[in-house]
């Protein structure tokens, strides 16, 4: 499980580098078409693997609970995100994947709580849970990379 684990920092470690360069303006876009934006799904990534990982778990956020609160699925952006939040959440985006290792290795999730995602799959366990947080975080790297295009074409 630990390379699955150092396997999602690597793909976080990618997205970190796809939103590199750009402007508070282009991360906080909302485009025609989208109802949200590339840091709310930055965010988000933080906020499920919290849900998924330990609040399932049984476990305390690692995170404030207002960004687990505005960043859970079903929320969107309420207001722009400053350039504080923004280098607080990329901080967060390795130190929250470091921590589940440890975590993880310390057998912190023995109490697992099962539950059925919005595809129909059981996460009984949290190495089923760890799984599909790998393809959770895919997913919203497509989103990012496809906001990328749009705000990056729009020359915001």
């Amino acid at each position: 499980m630990n390379k699955l684990i150092d396997t999602i920092r690597q793909v976080r470690l990618s997205i970190l580098e796809s939103i590199d360069g750009l402007s508070l303006a282009q991360l906080n876009e909302v485009p025609e078409g989208f109802n949200n934006n590339i840091i709310w799904n930055f965010a988000h990534i933080i906020a499920t693997q919290q849900k998924i990982c330990y609040v399932r778990g049984g476990q305390e956020l690692q995170v404030e609970q207002s960004l687990f609160d505005n960043y859970q699925g079903g929320t969107k952006p309420q207001a722009p995100v400053t350039a504080a939040e923004v280098e607080n959440f990329k901080r967060l985006f390795l130190s929250t994947i470091d921590q589940f290792k440890t975590d993880f290795n310390e057998n912190r999730f023995d109490a697992y709580q099962s539950w059925t995602n919005r595809y129909g799959c059981e996460m009984d366990h949290i190495n089923i849970a760890t799984q599909f947080l790998f393809f959770h975080d895919g997913i919203h790297y497509g989103y990012i990379m496809a906001l990328k295009r749009v705000v990056v074409k729009n020359n915001l």
